[in-house]
């Protein structure tokens, strides 16, 4: 006998704020980019749609994880910390959502869309 939903992978949910304060929860799949996900679910408040298509060279898809989502997340590396320091709005939980691959660690995290400013 077959369970429902054998063979699926099942979806988890990561909690966004857009910029005008509306918190929408979104789901994703395991190794999809953060910027992926968001675009995915019709956020396209993040510029990184077209600027350098999740290779790290814009800076655009800045996002901020609340500080306990941080701490689950890998370090950034060299090129994204570089690109980090142009993002006007850059905080502790700043990251740029193409270089967040999804992963459990981002089981039920919280992050905002930076200011695109």
């Amino acid at each position: 006998m077959r369970d429902e939903g054998e063979g699926e992978q099942a979806m988890a949910k990561l909690m966004v704020t857009l910029r005008s304060g509306e918190c929408r929860e979104v789901e994703w799949r395991e190794g999809v980019s953060v910027k992926d996900v968001i675009l995915d679910a019709g956020i396209f408040e993040i510029n990184g749609i077209t600027n350098c298509g999740g290779c790290c060279s814009c800076g655009t898809c800045h996002v901020i994880f609340e500080p306990e989502s941080a701490a689950r997340l890998p370090a950034p590396e060299e090129g994204e910390l570089d690109l980090l320091d142009i993002v006007p709005d850059r905080q502790g939980g700043s990251r740029l959502a193409c270089q967040v691959p999804c992963s459990q660690a981002l089981e039920g995290a919280r992050l905002r869309i930076g200011s695109g400013e």
